[in-house]
């Protein structure tokens, strides 16, 4: 959504995105031949202006399935300002130790995997299981979208992992669902172990009333709760593949409905600055 509007809540210093996108610009990274989707182009620069507009100094830019495993248009984008910028990459069997090294000197932390029919559907787990052993002796996390079908159907590889693992967009439990389903029961009960982390970002995903998406409101209180030092929030930009594309003010001013100012300053800054290593 075009907006121009800065949000009346005012982040404090140090406040990191942890999960947004870059798509392009595409004369210079074309789209992966079938990419599950076609996005519009949203470059480094787009992604600045709107960090301006916010009042966030940090930012992790998360690989999206329309690049697969290139991963050179995040890695560009960090290289501008690599000290506060980290990336989340996506991988494939053909990476070696070359490979994962580039990525880490190129500031990337994660590589994430996707259980969502819609892009993709189930990831190969053998592939995920060697990625996660991998990636440990690195100090690396696992990033995994997820939805409430997803959480439930893979329970037993979930609590297999040893790795840290974070989870995205608070599981995706739609909202009108309540915080006692069994999906959000799961997340939680994961959150008591010590090397699960989850995102309160994509509000606007699992709300079913719409801007300015309260009702996913009980869904970030109740896990930040759970986990205060092991929580991130995102704006998720550009938003891929959503119902209702939210102006990013909004998303910023429900913060203050997250959580109390010491809660939000380990949300926003104290958090991702320890697991992705800010200064």
């Amino acid at each position: 959504m075009a907006s121009d509007r800065r949000p009346g809540f005012t982040l404090p210093p140090g406040s990191c995105d942890t999960h947004v996108h870059i798509w392009g610009p595409f004369d210079r990274f074309p789209l992966a031949e079938g990419a599950p989707y076609t996005p519009p182009e949203r470059t480094k620069h787009d992604l600045r202006a709107l960090h301006r507009r916010l009042g966030i100094e940090r930012a992790v830019i998360v690989q999206t399935t329309v690049y697969k495993a290139d991963n050179r248009a995040m890695l560009d984008a960090i290289a501008d300002d690599p000290a506060r910028y980290r990336g989340v990459a996506l991988v494939d069997e053909t990476f070696g130790d070359a490979e994962y090294r580039a990525l880490h000197e190129g500031g990337v932390r994660g590589v994430r995997f996707g259980f969502l029919k819609h892009l993709g559907g189930v990831p190969d787990l053998a592939l995920l299981r060697r990625t996660a052993d991998r990636i440990a002796e690195m100090g690396w996390h696992l990033v995994l979208h997820l939805d409430a079908e997803s959480l439930l159907a893979f329970e037993e590889l979930l609590r297999g992992l040893r790795v840290t693992v974070v989870v995205d967009h608070m599981g995706r439990v739609p909202a009108p669902q309540g915080t006692h389903h069994p999906a959000f029961r799961l997340l939680l009960d994961l959150l008591e172990r010590p090397n699960w982390w989850v995102k309160v970002s994509g509000a606007e995903r699992i709300s079913a009333e719409g801007p300015p998406f309260r009702d996913a409101v009980p869904f970030a209180r109740r896990l930040i709760e759970a986990a205060p030092d092991r929580t991130l929030w995102g704006t998720d930009w550009p938003h891929p593949n959503v119902r209702w594309e939210p102006d990013e003010a909004d998303l910023v001013d429900l913060l203050p409905e997250f959580g109390d100012a010491t809660a939000l300053r380990r949300v926003l800054v104290d958090n991702p600055a320890r697991l992705y290593g800010f200064p």
